[in-house]
């Protein structure tokens, strides 16, 4: 088992920043692919951000690239998400995300292509 605990989020005004953060525990992560993804109240989960833990190669969902950013600390196990340029649209609950193995290229924005989640952490912008 994996155990994820997301910190971060909160409210923001519009144009602002927050960074979340996600500590994994329970397992190598060797090769995880780890992430965030996020719902809106009424709406689907809909994939952010995700990376290989193993090389880094990062994923992004269109409505964020060039907004935000996914790394990681190796040495603490932790992901990160940096928001920036917060718009309304992006309130939503967000959830940190793992899978082992990782998800293939054509799965990696796929939600349900992750078998570990968080509780999910907040994230409101204001108008």
């Amino acid at each position: 088992q994996v155990q994820l605990v997301e910190s971060g989020g909160g409210l923001v005004q519009t144009g602002g920043s927050l960074s979340l953060s996600c500590t994994a525990s329970g397992r190598a992560l060797t090769n995880f692919g780890m992430g965030w993804i996020r719902q809106a109240p009424g709406k689907e989960r809909e994939f952010v951000a995700a990376l290989r833990w193993n090389g880094g190669t990062t994923y992004y969902a269109d409505s964020v690239k060039g907004r935000f950013t996914i790394s990681k600390d190796s040495a603490k196990n932790t992901v990160f998400l940096q928001m920036n340029s917060l718009k309304p649209e992006d309130t939503a609950v967000y959830f940190c995300v793992a899978a082992d193995p990782r998800p293939i290229t054509s799965q990696a924005r796929n939600p349900g292509a992750y078998r570990y989640w968080g509780q999910g952490t907040q994230v409101t912008v204001s108008s």
